[in-house]
């Protein structure tokens, strides 16, 4: 919705679809819903089929019929294993954790997708500024060329001096300098360009030559609410980790009180394999288990102190990302409205300094001024085009 042109726009798709660290964060979401998953099924009791088979040599003295003996029995049925009964909410404290800790690594999954549609704008920015100014460079090297072959010409003729002619040649080294300088940065932005969208080859998806049209929205409707910070994703990530901390102190503080489990078994049981399913042969075990801690050394009470400190550090992650938020809305306010102005600025110097440099060139080839002022007029020329261009960008 926010990127007009449609180059632009086809790399966004593409990056959403190949970026590699993107990629990662989609994985992380699957891995704590998969996570929460296993916690929340702590909440129910898991039934299995059990089966077994034991055979125990007993002696003499210990066999009911007094004579020593090998003694077998099998046994198959349903059963639940350790099945916590979640009186004080230890369990489902767990569970909701799990449940928050997914919600904030799918908030940032999200944000990560943001991040990376703005790193793929700012990145294509960048390496159309660095284009446009290589292309200013080359044109500015060739006309300095055109200048130097001509001040050379001069010095033969005898109508400029040698200082004229070094004059000339160290600007058309500079020129050929800083387009050395220009190429090299519009290789790394091209490549790191690469790296976000995740292909190999950019060149189908980028135009020939980069021009002046808009490339994104950038006007805020007026009166838009503050409140519209709580849907950023950072945010609403932080909050949920605030809350599966909350949650974590519910579980230790449940840890305090007594912990009962229940194990069953329903099936049928014999001494001898073929008669394991005969009728008669119905078994039931039902075994409940009271655990109450009365001295661990201090774990539970360290555990507590653990999830209320882990709390506080999430409050004051949150506390941080409303204010990153605020901050980051605010710089963007003001750079957009300070950048603007200073784009019309620029604008005007840069064609006052063209036409400078129009009239300098003339009054030089005609003899008025001296070539040391047709130079300076080049140099002005060049720094205030690169300017503009930078600012644009």
């Amino acid at each position: 919705l926010f990127v007009t042109d449609a180059a632009l726009r086809s790399l966004v798709e593409l990056a959403l679809t190949n970026n590699r660290d993107l990629r990662q964060s989609l994985l992380n979401v699957e891995a704590a819903r998969a996570l929460y998953r296993i916690q929340r099924a702590d909440q129910l009791p898991g039934v299995g089929l059990q089966g077994g088979s034991a055979r125990q040599r007993l002696p003499a003295d210990l066999s009911g019929s007094g004579r020593a003996g090998v003694q077998g029995s099998y046994q198959v049925g349903l059963g639940v294993t350790a099945f916590e009964l979640d009186l004080f909410g230890r369990v489902r404290n767990l569970s909701q954790a799990a449940l928050e800790d997914y919600l904030a690594t799918e908030e940032a999954a999200h944000a990560a997708r943001i991040s990376l549609v703005a790193e793929v704008i700012a990145a294509y920015l960048t390496r159309q500024g660095a284009e446009q100014r290589l292309l200013l460079t080359s044109e500015t090297l060739a006309t300095r060329e055109v200048s130097l072959r001509l001040a050379a010409e001069r010095r033969r003729a005898g109508t400029a001096t040698a200082l004229d002619y070094q004059e000339a040649l160290g600007l058309t080294e500079q020129s050929r300098a800083e387009q050395a300088r220009i190429d090299r940065e519009f290789r790394q932005a091209d490549n790191a360009l690469t790296l976000l969208v995740g292909v190999s080859d950019l060149s189908p998806h980028l135009p020939q030559r980069s021009d002046q049209r808009a490339l994104l929205v950038q006007e805020l409707a007026a009166g838009t609410p503050s409140d519209l910070l709580s849907y950023r994703p950072d945010i609403l990530a932080a909050e949920h980790r605030l809350r599966a901390r909350y949650a974590d102190i519910g579980a230790a503080r449940a840890a305090f009180f007594p912990q009962i489990s229940l194990t069953g078994l329903f099936g049928t049981a014999s001494a001898d394999l073929s008669d394991l399913f005969r009728s008669g042969q119905r078994t039931w075990s039902f075994v409940p288990q009271l655990t109450l801690p009365i001295f661990n050394a201090g774990r539970n009470r360290a555990n507590l102190d653990l999830a209320t400190v882990r709390r506080d550090i999430a409050v004051a992650d949150y506390e941080k990302a409303i204010q990153t938020a605020f901050r980051e809305v605010s710089d963007a306010l003001a750079a957009t409205d300070t950048l603007r102005r200073e784009e019309a600025a620029r604008q005007t110097l840069a064609a006052a300094s063209s036409e400078a440099l129009r009239l300098a060139e003339a009054r030089w080839r005609a003899g008025v001024d001296s070539h040391l002022r047709y130079l300076d007029a080049q140099r002005s020329d060049f720094a205030n085009q690169a300017l503009l261009i930078e600012i644009r960008t």
